[in-house]
């Protein structure tokens, strides 16, 4: 039997995009032959899901994870994408979601989670390779989060859950320092409802990206500009008005969602003081929305184009 090498692998993975384990099952299948691997693939409907791979995935799960480690936590998020809110519906889907969460609690990097190992064997790749040519559609592990905190909780948040732990938008929130984890826990929850429903940019005022700061002066200024503000006065006029911008878009700034009369910053330092801790504070937060950044392409949906195979009937 020939040698099976790691070279001989890559190269076929190269040429079918199928996953490295099915590519060495297929090559020990035949001996080492690459076409005749390939054909290999092909008849056990792997190699489809490398023509997938240039269909828009912009639907699927966000999907949430957490544990304690000693006197902290450490939380994860990832995005998983498919064609279709269909398949997000699937369990076989909203399980891989789960699992792949589960993974980013060791991993700080995509790349090292997708290269994670599965309960089953096989790698976060391999089991999304697998997947696109059971189910049909392409999908992609889009994005992955991790939150770590040595002393204190990581909360999370799925908002539209679809199944516990997975929705279509997913937050982390990470509370540092000592305090009653079950009250903690409740403050990060409710932190993270309330960065769920506003989306802030940043943790901090410092945090803010310049570039966010800049392009929102340039747009105040030329809307100062088109109201006939005097010359004079419209720096003075947009310096407030940025300093308003920082206010609804920094999350310790903003007024919490459930008590307007609270900044987030007033909140943790009242519960802070609570739990008997003045210098608890959130160390970051993630906020993942499913979808953001994809652009999708408008068409039939699944119920139509089932209709029409139909011939509507």
């Amino acid at each position: 039997m020939a040698e099976i090498t790691a070279a001989l692998v890559m190269e076929l993975r190269a040429k079918s995009g199928v996953g490295m384990m099915d590519c060495k099952k297929a090559l020990q299948e035949t001996d080492g032959d690459i076409n005749a691997a390939i054909d290999w693939l092909r008849a056990k409907g792997l190699s489809k899901a490398a023509k997938k791979a240039d269909r828009v995935a912009a639907e699927g799960l966000v999907a949430v994870a957490s544990k304690e480690v000693g006197a902290g936590e450490v939380g994860a998020a990832i995005e998983f994408n498919a064609e279709t809110d269909f398949v997000a519906r699937n369990e076989l889907f909203q399980n891989a979601a789960n699992a792949f969460a589960a993974r980013g609690l060791e991993h700080d990097t995509l790349d090292a989670l997708h290269g994670a190992t599965l309960d089953n064997g096989n790698t976060i790749q391999d089991e999304i390779t697998n997947m696109i040519a059971t189910i049909g559609e392409n999908m992609q592990l889009r994005r992955a989060a991790r939150l770590s905190v040595d002393e204190g909780v990581v909360a999370t948040y799925v908002h539209n859950a679809v199944s516990p732990g997975v929705g279509r938008i997913g937050v982390l929130v990470a509370l540092h320092g000592a305090g009653d984890k079950t009250k903690l826990r409740e403050l990060g929850r409710k932190i993270a409802m309330h960065v769920a429903a506003t989306a802030p940019l940043s943790l901090n005022t410092d945090d803010l990206d310049p570039a966010a700061v800049e392009k929102e002066r340039a747009v105040l200024t030329e809307k100062a500009k088109e109201e006939g503000r005097p010359e004079n006065m419209i720096d003075k006029i947009v310096s407030g008005q940025i300093a308003k911008f920082q206010k609804d878009v920094v999350l310790t700034k903003q007024p919490f969602v459930m008590n307007p009369d609270l900044t987030i910053e007033q909140l943790v330092a009242e519960e802070g003081k609570a739990v008997g801790n003045p210098n608890l504070h959130i160390a970051g937060f993630v906020r993942l929305a499913l979808g953001e950044g994809v652009e999708k392409v408008e068409g039939p949906d699944f119920a139509s184009e089932v209709a029409s195979m139909m011939g509507g009937q």
